[in-house]
């Protein structure tokens, strides 16, 4: 019985009311969040018929992603977390507020769209980064990988239910309800950030957010190459692997959906999270793998065959949503998986090794590389898709993840050799 309960998440980072709090508030929020996820490039794809269009948001998603990202870190490391927390939240609030506003108003402008998007990964910038790095503060060490499965396989249930439902109510309803269900249920996780304790900064106060700051946390990066190999292995698999803004042309030519939602564009998206969610609900061996740079190496190399099926199943589709469907939809779920896995052990790594007076910068990078990666893949997919279609596109896609982290791996061998040190001492955890 033992042996079957260690199949299953690890629950005890549970036990830390703070941290029960933000997670449960997340399972409402998550949903809400990837509702907008789906509406964006759905209204998008609608309004223009281009799939380069769509790609268009890894552009304006990239940039404040990637500056804000940057600066959001640093801001964590001089800040009040929890205060940061707060206003980065009431920012995402306002943003998606206005998204349902120019739903409502027929506003039907893809530039429109775009910059509010911008405005939004702006906000979702600062908050991640600090979001994660109040996590060393509220829970032991030794139950890192747990709490960060724990928060992956929630956002992942988020990503299921909200493309399956958006995909579905968009023909019904229209963009407007999505992203006005967004904006009420982000008010959940205000909620779970202002109940949390201060969390001030344990250095003594005097440093600034800037741009020497933003270099220091550089530097610091730069003298710990397992941190920099973990940054640069994510951005090989979402970069050359993550074909989502092919789903709406996807769905519409290949699998002779609507060109606004349908059936095989909510699969299409829920497919990966729900490969998550499946890796997080048996993800209890996480916790007790010490060969962490291995795991995440092996983990890539699956990520990149997955993604090689998906192309098959969309090449041999030609219209038809039968077998080839669930062919493709099987490659993303076996992904999502595989993602899950690399991701939890890649945010352990850089929870544990960093000094807590950098994480929030070294968070902020983290942002950047995940968030940022999809982005540029967006754009490099869109394009590609344009050029040699779609098939080509995500199967070329998948055999370059394999070749290039093959490659990263031999370089850099001491990655491969990491191995995770348990602390004898957990980490001081508030009881507010």
């Amino acid at each position: 019985m033992s042996s079957l309960r260690g199949m299953f998440a690890d629950t005890r980072p549970l036990q830390v009311p703070a941290f029960r709090r933000l997670w449960s508030a997340n399972i409402i929020t998550v949903i809400g969040a990837q509702l907008t996820v789906v509406a964006v490039p759905a209204q998008i794809y609608a309004e223009t018929h281009s799939s380069a269009y769509v790609g268009l948001t890894g552009v304006f998603g990239l940039v404040p992603l990637v500056i804000f990202g940057l600066y959001g870190g640093a801001l964590a490391d001089v800040m009040d977390r929890r205060r940061l927390l707060m206003i980065s939240t009431v920012g995402l609030i306002v943003c998606s507020g206005l998204f349902w506003a120019q739903a409502m108003m027929h506003v039907d402008n893809v530039w429109v769209i775009l910059t509010l998007f911008a405005v939004q990964q702006a906000f979702f910038a600062v908050n991640q980064p600090t979001r994660s790095a109040i996590l060393p503060r509220l829970i032991p060490l030794t139950q890192l990988p747990a709490a960060n499965s724990l928060n992956m396989t929630v956002m992942q249930f988020g990503a299921i239910a909200g493309p399956l439902v958006g995909g579905a109510l968009i023909p019904v309803l229209g963009f407007q309800y999505l992203y006005l269900t967004d904006t009420i249920c982000l008010f959940a996780t205000l909620w779970a950030v202002v109940t949390l304790p201060a969390m001030p900064p344990t250095h003594d106060g005097t440093s600034k957010a800037g741009l020497r700051s933003v270099i220091d946390g550089f530097i610091y990066l730069r003298g710990h190459k397992v941190l920099l190999m973990s940054f640069l292995v994510d951005i090989i698999a979402m970069v050359f692997g993550m074909p989502r803004a092919l789903f709406p042309e996807v769905a519409h030519e290949s699998f002779g959906g609507p060109t606004d939602g349908g059936l095989a564009f909510a699969l299409l998206f829920a497919a990966i999270p729900a490969g998550a969610v499946l890796g997080g609900i048996f993800s209890g061996w996480v916790s007790r793998v010490e060969r962490q740079g291995l795991a995440v190496i092996n983990a890539i190399v699956v990520w990149g065959a997955a993604m090689v099926l998906f192309g098959v199943g969309v090449g041999l589709a030609d219209g038809r949503a039968d077998v080839f469907l669930l062919l493709a939809l099987a490659g993303l779920v076996i992904g999502g998986a595989a993602d899950m896995a690399s991701a939890a052990f890649r945010s352990t790594m850089l929870m544990e090794s960093a000094n807590d007076d950098v994480r929030g910068r070294l968070q902020g990078v983290f942002t950047v590389v995940v968030a940022g990666g999809p982005r540029v893949a967006d754009v490099v997919h869109g394009g590609a898709a344009a050029v040699v279609g779609t098939s080509v596109a995500a199967t070329g896609g998948g055999v370059l993840v394999i070749v290039l982290v093959v490659v990263a791996a031999l370089a850099i061998p001491v990655f491969v050799r990491y191995r995770v040190v348990r602390p004898t001492v957990s980490a001081a955890v508030p009881k507010p």
